[in-house]
């Protein structure tokens, strides 16, 4: 099983999308953001001001393709500019890209998502979460290969997946553009833990 390297990345999960506000399973459909999700990559990008003067400046973007992680994406890259930074070079990596749902996409988020971390069960034309994880790995360690501190915009779905590569409950749900900052294990003689941290007003 491919692991995460142990290194510090920031993470964004898109803004809102009208299927996000009604509670549908999104996956791969390329749903568009809403006005909030606009709003909400605006105040993310404050956000991140505020972040890289406490913790680590961003000196790369990688965002999954689809268009509510690409336009969040760009709106950070540009509020960081409109704040004093110096441009954000921004590419996409297919890997980042949100999970594909099959069959449930555009259904009511259900109560299988437990079943499908652990294996049970997979939604029909569904990828299967282990390979969901298994990509979404490799392109998290692709965008820290490339050296400095990058910043991920992607998904939900595939949070999940990563927390689960982190040893962390891997069913958790990240709200929608809240910035986290990721820091491995340190060196220690008790469990490795990564560490996530919020950031909010």
């Amino acid at each position: 099983m491919t692991q995460l390297h142990p290194r510090s990345y920031w993470y964004l999960r898109h803004g809102q999308t009208d299927w996000n506000r009604e509670g549908l399973s999104q996956g791969r459909t390329n749903v568009p953001l809403n006005a909030t999700g606009i709003a909400q990559a605006d105040a993310a990008a404050k956000l991140f001001q505020d972040g890289i003067q406490t913790h680590a400046p961003i000196t790369h973007i990688v965002s999954s393709p689809l268009d509510r992680a690409l336009k969040t994406a760009t709106i950070v890259q540009q509020g960081l500019v409109a704040e004093g930074c110096a441009p954000l070079p921004l590419t996409t990596d297919v890997g980042l890209e949100e999970v594909c749902f099959g069959e449930q996409e555009g259904q009511p988020m259900g109560d299988w998502y437990d079943s499908w971390i652990a294996g049970d069960y997979t939604p029909k034309g569904a990828e299967p979460f282990a390979d969901l994880r298994a990509r979404a790995v490799a392109a998290v360690n692709r965008a820290t290969e490339a050296g400095g501190i990058p910043l991920i915009v992607a998904h939900g779905a595939l949070f999940r997946a990563l927390r689960s590569a982190m040893s962390l409950p891997a069913n958790v749900r990240l709200p929608n553009a809240t910035p986290l900052w990721i820091q491995p294990p340190e060196e220690q003689t008790g469990p490795a833990v990564w560490q996530l941290t919020v950031m909010a007003d």
